[in-house]
């Protein structure tokens, strides 16, 4: 009694299989750079395995597409076992590759889980489709802030308080920015509905709730109601088809993850949209989309506080 049992040493562990190199860690451990950086660029793996207990929080931490987002920016495969308890709002699991998602389940109705299966590549960077790199602020530090006619609102989301600026007509050009980053979004809708508002919105800071990691966020977001007080708000469900957009935003750093949510928590089909190389999210094909988010969730790992309680990593 009274001894310390808790060993406060990491041990990252992966492992070599006729299919590929693994890595495992689970649940926030997704939001670090150590471990899970670390055991994608040091470590070199092809595939992480990823139990976790995640309760989706929209607008941007809904699982599917969160999990879609880093397997893309990371480019591996990421095996994602969610605990299915809507109770909690925990639900979606899948196989996500640097590609696409190539199954999901997430269910919010019942408390059925499934068995998800699917084909791999087992080396996906050896494949001629692998993801080119992308130089998140090469377009939009290249070019000069839209000018408009557009007044800033301040608006919360998950704690952090974003700068908004409202659309206010079916196609346009517009900038907005917090801090050291500014987002650029070009777009065009079908057919503005008067009574949906959508907004761009950009955040650069700490984020101190359930943790405290530093962030550059981006993304263009449908909003509740006309209340722009109201804008930070989730909502489940948009009408409102864009038929064009690209949005970029002026990163320092090169960890972003792309998303695109549909009504229900949906991820956009990749078919829809596509990565530039220079760090554009933009339309690729496809039937116009009605979108709750698109967004660019950046990682500044290097603005993060020292974490507290913790021994230094050893890693084998």
């Amino acid at each position: 009694m009274g001894k310390d049992l808790i060993n406060h040493d990491s041990e990252l562990v992966t492992f070599d299989t006729p299919f590929g190199k693994f890595g495992i860690f689970t649940c926030f451990n997704i939001f670090s750079h150590d471990p899970a950086v670390v055991v994608v660029d040091e470590f070199q793996v092809d595939s992480i395995l990823y139990p976790t207990a995640w309760y989706n929080t929209l607008p941007l931490l809904s699982a599917v597409p969160f999990y879609s987002a880093w397997a893309k920016a990371m480019g591996v495969h990421l095996l994602a076992a969610n605990t299915h308890n809507t109770s909690m709002h925990m639900t979606g699991s899948g196989i996500y590759t640097p590609e696409a998602v190539k199954v999901y389940h997430y269910d919010m109705e019942t408390e059925s889980g499934q068995l998800l299966l699917s084909e791999l590549k087992s080396q996906p960077r050896r494949e001629p489709t692998y993801p080119a790199a992308v130089d998140w602020h090469g377009y939009a530090s290249s070019v000069k802030p839209f000018s408009s006619e557009q007044s800033d609102f301040p608006g919360m989301i998950y704690f952090d308080e974003f700068t908004f600026t409202e659309l206010k007509r079916n196609t346009g050009n517009y900038t907005v920015c917090q801090k050291d980053l500014c987002c650029h979004l070009t777009y065009k809708m079908s057919k503005k509905r008067a009574d949906e508002v959508y907004a761009p919105g950009a955040f650069d800071g700490l984020h101190t709730v359930e943790g405290q990691y530093y962030l550059q966020l981006e993304m263009l977001k449908y909003c509740q109601t006309t209340d722009l007080e109201m804008c930070g708000e989730a909502v489940g469900s948009a009408f409102t088809k864009f038929e064009d957009f690209s949005l970029s935003g002026t990163f320092g750093m090169h960890h972003v993850f792309p998303q695109i949510i549909l009504s229900g928590s949906q991820p956009a089909p990749e078919r829809h949209y596509e990565i530039s190389r220079d760090g554009r999210l933009r339309r690729r094909s496809g039937a116009p989309l009605p979108a709750l988010v698109m967004a660019l969730y950046g990682r500044v790992f290097e603005k993060d506080p020292p974490r507290l309680g913790q021994g230094p990593g050893k890693f084998q």
